[in-house]
């Protein structure tokens, strides 16, 4: 559909832009009202506690990605603090449909090394062409590095290529003499530029010196490199029609070129029979053979987007979804940070989202993702040992040329302080960032490129007593760095830092002081245990007020994840999700600082934000993200109604040119849109939307039906009868766009 304008459009910008109508009405009423003289008769009580299915359906939205058709009925009948209490538990939950769902991302269960092995980066391939490692015996692993190399020294070769063109570009500008380089005319002979005139051809090439002859520059125009042949088309049905393994056979014997080729010509259906009947592991090859870090990046991002859907323990990825922007690592930082972003969440972050802080703050410390993302990994005390042996080189040497400076790197000293743990107010001095550096120098990874894991180098370290914070720390090695991490996980101000982020984050922008404090309290008292602090938050009366109930603003990962949940769909794609997200400037692992993403509201409102995300919306009810598929007409409808060529009216009695012609007898078979939108908000919108939010879709409707049938175009009663599957598909097509519109609705985007 078209860029989305109308009035559900602007109903949502207004209403995002301030707070929910409801919370708003009861804070501020109108003058009107406090003006009228009544009797004196005493008001009816009102609590400002959220009460029923709205402290279910809050809880719901806060502590998941949005709930699922059912939630709202199975927390009823299991009562609230139950469910709470399970979701602090996840061990408890059943979670054997997600692991079947998780089987098909087979790399997701290897550690950085086997995955720098097996679906090696461009640095491990640039290891083996000079030399320095070796190719796996495996066949199947050694067609993928053999693919692999055949790029990287194609891409070698095209580098200098041009550079050769441009040392001889740069030769025959100065052959030409100094007109050349007055830019596009001589200011002196008014003479235009040669270059420009074609005179010097654009490209040129260096010829190889050849037996008795001199490396001359040649003046010859360059040839451009032709382009692979094009795989024989007639070919494909052939190997289409082997078995799976006979596939993987034929394409692993074919070339590099060869395979880019035969890749290239095929069509979006034969590249769906390619992958069919095929094992996820085999399915893994053919991607690798292709790009086999595509297949690491992408199935981080798929299995991530799988547990935030599909999870039964929703309290849990949420708390990882929260962790991993807390202590965010940038996916592109290196091509290493992939292999060790998928052990860093799967093995550092989700199982400790909610044990105790500490422990937690120290896995990520440990972690070689941290460590190269933060650059701590190449800090080096300027006392240390290492530091000492390379001035005694570098005396003994004076002319030599000399290497990158190593010294001491203050990066992760400061955001583990700024970010981490103690806030930008914590009371810490720069100062303070220059001592942990130094306690934290030695702190590396061992052999970063072949996916090594935390190695302590004491040659690094730097010696002697530090002080941070007022305190001593005494020379020992590793343990000052854990020394360090203990002191500062249990300071009040860490306490008061992660109460205050996990209430913006529950609660709101802005959460109340008197909720931010007894968190911190609790924090403290329970040695940092999230848990905890989770369950002081679920008790507060300030989690539970009216004035919270969708409060917030979904960001775009909550906003596409609740989206995709709400809608039931099943799906064993998410790439299109991927690419919402990044649409929506929000990829997964894709922040730059180390501050990760913003949480508030106003980080996420804007017209073009709110576009994309009705786009979106229409898009996934409407069926046109690829492999993601979902129907909105029940089952119930009984496709055999006696259709005829009476049209169907809608609530206010005009016909409706979306909405199939049927028979009087039919009609109560096929519901009218008001009828529909109602059955829709009730299935995708638990707590519904406001009466002016259900006029404005049901306007859009009509306007989209208009528009459909061209304008002012009444429907004839002597309209030609549809078949069953003819109003079937008519139906479905407008329950897809009240689905659309109810999802872009600004009671769904808010939570």
């Amino acid at each position: 559909m078209e860029r989305f304008k109308g009035t559900l459009a602007v109903l949502v910008c207004i209403s995002l832009s301030g707070p929910y109508p409801s919370a708003l009405a009861q804070a501020n009423p109108s003058p009107t009202d406090q003006a009228a003289k009544r009797p004196p008769v005493r008001p009816a009580y009102q609590s400002g506690q959220l009460h029923g299915d709205e402290r279910i359906l809050h809880a719901l939205n806060r502590f998941t990605f949005g709930p699922r058709p059912g939630d709202l009925e199975a927390v009823r009948a299991m009562g609230l603090a139950k469910w709470f209490n399970q979701q602090l538990h996840p061990e408890t939950l059943d979670q054997s449909d997600l692991e079947a769902r998780l089987a098909q991302f087979p790399a997701m269960r290897g550690n950085p090394q086997e995955l720098l092995l097996y679906l090696p980066s461009n640095a491990v391939i640039r290891q083996v062409i000079d030399g320095k490692a070796p190719i796996p015996e495996r066949a199947a692993t050694h067609a993928i590095y053999e693919n692999e190399m055949a790029r990287v020294e194609f891409k070698r070769q095209e580098k200098d290529r041009q550079n050769k063109e441009q040392a001889s570009l740069a030769v025959s500008s100065a052959m030409a003499g100094p007109a050349t380089t007055l830019g596009m005319n001589n200011p002196s002979t008014g003479m235009s530029n040669p270059t420009m005139d074609g005179v010097v051809p654009e490209k040129v090439a260096s010829v190889p010196p050849q037996d008795g002859q001199s490396g001359q520059v040649s003046m010859a125009p360059a040839m451009d490199k032709p382009e692979p042949p094009a795989f024989d088309s007639t070919l494909i049905a052939g190997i289409l029609a082997l078995t799976p393994q006979q596939r993987i056979v034929r394409l692993a014997s074919m070339k590099q070129r060869e395979y880019d080729s035969f890749r290239k010509v095929l069509k979006p259906q034969q590249r769906t029979a390619l992958l069919a009947d095929m094992s996820p592991a085999q399915k893994e090859f053919v991607v690798a053979l292709e790009s086999p870090q595509r297949v690491v990046v992408d199935e981080l991002a798929a299995q991530r987007l799988t547990r935030d859907i599909y999870s039964s323990a929703q309290l849990q990825e949420v708390m990882t979804d929260f962790w991993l922007n807390h202590f965010n690592v940038y996916l592109h930082k290196n091509e290493e940070t992939p292999y060790y972003l998928v052990s860093y969440e799967r093995d550092v972050i989700r199982p400790l989202a909610m044990g105790k802080f500490e422990d937690l703050l120290e896995a990520t410390a440990h972690s070689p993702a941290m460590l190269l993302y933060l650059d701590n990994s190449n800090s080096m005390g300027p006392d240390s040992p290492a530091a000492e042996r390379n001035k005694e080189r570098a005396a003994r040497n004076p002319n030599a040329k000399k290497a990158a400076p190593e010294g001491l790197n203050e990066n992760y000293a400061r955001e583990l302080m700024e970010l981490h743990t103690l806030g930008v107010n914590g009371g810490y001095t720069q100062a303070d960032v220059t001592q942990v550096a130094r306690v934290l120098t030695g702190w590396t990874v061992d052999r970063p490129a072949r996916g090594g894991e935390f190695k302590f180098d004491e040659n690094r370290h730097e010696p002697g007593t530090k002080k941070v914070l007022g305190k001593k720390i005494k020379e020992n090695g590793e343990q000052e760095g854990r020394d360090l991490l203990h002191m500062l996980a249990t300071r009040p101000a860490t306490a008061h830092f992660l109460a205050q982020k996990l209430a913006g984050r529950f609660v709101g922008d802005d959460p109340p002081q008197s909720l931010v404090d007894r968190m911190s309290k609790s924090y403290l008292s329970s040695g940092g245990d999230i848990s905890a602090v989770l369950t002081t938050l679920f008790h507060s009366p300030e989690f539970w007020t009216s004035g919270a109930y969708r409060a917030k603003v979904k960001t775009p990962i909550e906003y596409v994840v609740s989206a995709v949940r709400a809608s039931n769909v099943d799906t064993d794609n998410m790439q299109p999700l991927v690419n919402t997200l990044r649409d929506m400037g929000m990829p997964l692992y894709g922040a730059v600082p180390p501050t990760g993403y913003k949480w508030d509201s106003s980080n996420w409102i804007s017209t073009g934000a709110l576009v994309n995300r009705m786009n979106f919306a229409l898009s996934l009810a409407a069926n046109k993200l690829p492999g993601i598929a979902v129907s909105w007409t029940p089952q119930a409808t009984s496709p055999e109604a006696d259709y005829t060529s009476v049209p169907l009216n809608d609530s206010s009695g005009t016909p409706n040119a979306v909405h199939p012609v049927v028979s009087s007898a039919a009609a109560s078979a096929v519901p009218a849109p008001a009828a529909e939108e109602k059955r829709l908000e009730s299935v995708l919108i638990a707590g519904g939307v406001s009466e002016t939010t259900r006029s404005a879709v049901l306007q859009q409707l009509e306007a989209q039906g208009t528009q459909t049938a061209a304008p002012g175009t009444p429907v004839p009663v002597t309209a030609k009868p549809m078949n069953p599957k003819q109003a079937a598909a008519a139906l479905e097509k407008q329950d897809q766009l009240l689905a659309g519109l109810l999802l872009g609705s600004p009671e769904f985007q808010r939570r």
